[in-house]
């Protein structure tokens, strides 16, 4: 291998990165003689920055002996060293680069990640410039710089997220951006009960999930169709209740080893998982697999049809809440997030007094393990135990709305996940070949054009805690169609979660979202061009 010439005002530092240099494959890089051109303004980010400024003149390029420093604490220096190992092993696919990470030294680092910004960042925020000095980002905390890398990401070329090698140049626009969310809760939602998706398949949702700084990854783990993750006590919940998925294919289920990749991948990106276990409704894979969990002891056979409402949990039996208590217990061992979901809608079969009695007992078997309760709209009908977050997907309607409000008024955080807006499986339109459209068809303008903090009326502004784009599968069996109804929705609902209220302009978003085309390219993402989005 040639090694990589040097510029002059690095010849007494090489060794300081001469061991990073050399346990990274160097690859023959011809440099052009000829002046590079200059770097085109900054690309228009989603989510929108809380601010964001261009600083003319001050572009700068990527170079072959650019070298990446790490400034943190040793109580984080793992977790950072991390966030810029992903960011450098992406850019050495494509540019082709070394890019060694070093501790920062100035006048070596062009790329300084730093954790050491000041408290008032918060646990997300970060500080992010570009000048022809070169690139850096502070935060508080690793998460934050992994927010920061998001957006740098957006402000390379659309080639950097290419999975080979690329030609360059790898110019930046001068900027210099403030930024932090404006809500803590910002969720992405995967049906995995109704189809089943392989550890692969989930990895590639948070890939691009992530993108766009989500930070919750809700797992529907449990359904009529079918039960998802294994629960020693219980084995046959997936040995034979998850043995099929809707139209009767094969199904499958998350082994613990399994569960385990899940959540280390999505902790990786910074997503917190939130399995959900429905209760007591959507339960016939669980009810199929134990007659005894049946109020007449019959088990039902396996169900792979698309109705809703006709399963329950047999509420007077004992050994329902011996059941669930064994069943929270080996969820929360599995998931090191504070949260769990215990579902909690369309259960249309349970008396609603059984109702109101099961969810306190449900929800006490969460609380044992020292988790939050979260559940859909109508636990908020419910007594609710402190901390807990109830999951809104009405439709404006009056009752659904009222369920909200009951659940704040008991301390209850609330999520909104309108079905008639952030519902990812409605069809766009009716030419759309997969998806549902019993909430209503959900073009991309109406999917963002929505204010969480206002949709429900009379909801105090302070409880809701952000936002969460489900995406049920009853229609959607492989990947490409996950992307393509995911695809430009999601990264909207993404922007409601994270961009102050003032920064969400429907006619500035969609040209926004335009620029995305050949990032998404570039990912081999199979998404939707709708029509009213000039695509480029």
């Amino acid at each position: 291998m040639t090694r990589l010439a040097r510029p002059r005002r690095r010849v007494s530092l090489v060794g300081l990165v001469s061991a990073a240099l050399l346990a990274t494959p160097l690859i023959a890089i011809t440099t052009p003689a000829t002046a590079q051109p200059a770097a085109a303004p900054a690309p228009a980010l989603i989510p929108k920055p809380t601010s964001q400024q261009a600083l003319a003149g001050q572009d700068y390029s990527l170079k072959p002996w650019s070298v990446v420093g790490v400034a943190t604490s040793s109580k984080e220096r793992r977790a950072a060293q991390k966030v810029a190992e992903q960011l450098t092993s992406q850019l050495r696919r494509t540019t082709g680069y070394p890019l060694p990470v070093v501790p920062v030294v100035a006048g070596v680092t062009d790329i300084k990640l730093s954790t050491n910004g000041p408290s008032s960042l918060g646990p997300e925020g970060y500080q992010l410039r570009v000048d022809r000095k070169g690139v850096s980002i502070t935060a508080a905390t690793p998460e934050g710089l992994y927010r920061g890398v998001t957006t740098l990401r957006q402000l390379l070329p659309a080639k950097a997220d290419a999975r080979t090698r690329q030609a360059g140049p790898w110019n930046l626009a001068g900027t210099a951006i403030a930024d932090s969310p404006r809500y803590g809760y910002r969720g992405a939602m995967l049906d995995v009960s109704r189809h089943f998706f392989s550890v692969a398949e989930v990895k590639r949702y948070i890939d691009l999930a992530s993108l766009y700084k989500l930070n919750k990854l809700h797992l529907h783990l449990a359904d009529d169709q079918g039960w998802r993750i294994q629960v020693d006590s219980w084995p046959r919940l997936t040995t034979y209740g998850g043995s099929l998925e809707v139209n009767g294919t094969p199904g499958g289920s998350y082994s613990k080893a399994d569960f385990a990749e899940i959540v280390r991948y999505a902790s990786d990106h910074y997503l917190q998982v939130i399995p959900e276990i429905d209760t007591p409704g959507h339960t016939n894979a669980a009810l199929a697999s134990y007659a005894q969990l049946n109020c007449d002891g019959i088990a039902p056979p396996l169900y792979t049809g698309t109705d809703v409402g006709f399963s329950s949990l047999c509420v007077a039996k004992q050994l329902t809440y011996d059941f669930l208590g064994d069943v929270f217990r080996e969820v929360a061992q599995q998931t090191p997030g504070d949260i769990i979901h215990l579902g909690g809608d369309e259960a249309h079969s349970t008396p609603h007094s059984d109702y109101q009695t099961f969810v306190p007992k449900a929800a006490a078997a969460v609380t044992k393990q020292h988790k939050r309760v979260m559940g859909w709209q109508e636990i908020g009908d419910t007594v609710l135990p402190a901390g807990s977050i109830a999951q809104y997907w009405g439709t404006d309607d009056a009752g659904s709305q009222e369920l909200a409000r009951k659940a704040a008024a008991q301390g209850a955080k609330v999520v909104m996940s309108p079905a008639n807006r952030a519902y990812l499986d409605m069809k766009y339109d009716d030419s759309t070949p997969y998806g549902q459209d019993w909430a209503g068809l959900v073009d991309v303008k109406t999917a963002y054009d929505w204010n969480p903090s206002t949709l429900v009326p009379n909801l105090p502004e302070n409880a809701v805690a952000g936002v969460e784009a489900p995406l049920w599968t009853e229609t959607l069996d492989d990947v490409d169609k996950l992307e393509y109804m995911a695809f430009p929705r999601l990264p909207g609902i993404a922007e409601l979660g994270w961009s102050q209220a003032s920064a969400l302009d429907w006619t500035a978003y969609k040209d926004r979202l335009g620029g995305q085309a050949s990032r998404w390219d570039a990912l081999s993402v199979n998404f939707y061009r709708a029509p009213e989005i000039n695509w480029r």
